[in-house]
């Protein structure tokens, strides 16, 4: 896929433009009569919804800002290459966890993965949902197995959640994940792969080192990934 750097540019300048917009109309609110600061605060609301929809940046393509290397033991380099955050393979695995805070509800994520070499998981992600976590396993045992880890004490390898998907050695995929109170969903490119209602059910993470990759964080094992393009937005 080709990187749409204009795009990248008008995305970030649309929401730098909604919060300028929003202190503004905040700004002159100050000076107005009652009934008219009301109907301007209404406004001033729905310019801050819109700024907080936009698809905000996680990773520069150029640093490590905002994000630490897994403390795994035995973990590969984590290496900055032609824009890409590459998780080489560990032994087993090698990751990078989110330093920011991060919403636990309400949002989406989007990025594009490519296994570079290896034959397991190598863009697994966690993430928040609600005062708990999960992992989205991208071709976990094995290399094909697709679903969340944990739902009612299952993996993916064994709760409704699993899938089946062939990763391309090389390929670039684009993945999205949406999280809100009720239901977890995620995408391979536009092919739905993940729907599940979560409302009382109990969502984990698997036992063991995953647990380093709270709040948010990305993954691979024994496998070489790389990662870019990395966003998240605010549901509204």
């Amino acid at each position: 896929m080709a990187v749409d750097q204009e795009g990248d540019n008008d995305k970030q300048k649309s929401s730098q433009d909604g919060q300028n917009g929003l202190a503004s109309l905040m700004r002159i609110s100050d000076t107005l009569t009652p009934g008219l600061a009301g109907r301007l605060l209404y406004l001033s609301v729905f310019v801050g919804l819109t700024a907080s929809a936009q698809w905000q940046p996680l990773f520069d393509g150029k640093t490590l800002q905002g994000w630490r290397e897994t403390p795994f033991t035995g973990h590969g380099p984590v290496k900055i290459e032609d824009g890409t955050l590459v998780l080489s393979a560990g032994a087993p695995m090698t990751g990078v966890t989110w330093t920011g805070d991060f919403p636990h509800t309400n949002y989406e994520v989007r990025l594009e993965a490519s296994r570079q070499k290896g034959s397991d998981f190598f863009a697994s992600m966690t993430f928040p949902v609600a005062d708990s976590h999960c992992t989205w396993v991208t071709g976990g045992w094995g290399g094909d197995i697709v679903g969340l880890s944990s739902i009612d004490g299952w993996d993916a390898s064994d709760n409704e959640t699993r899938t089946y998907f062939t990763f391309e050695t090389g390929r670039w995929y684009a993945l999205r994940l949406q999280v809100t109170p009720d239901r977890i969903k995620a995408w391979i490119d536009d092919q739905e792969v993940i729907n599940v209602v979560i409302t009382g059910r109990r969502i984990m993470l698997r036992p063991g080192d995953t647990k380093l990759t709270v709040p948010f964080g990305f993954f691979s094992y024994g496998t070489t990934g790389a990662l870019r393009k990395i966003e998240y937005r605010l549901l509204r």
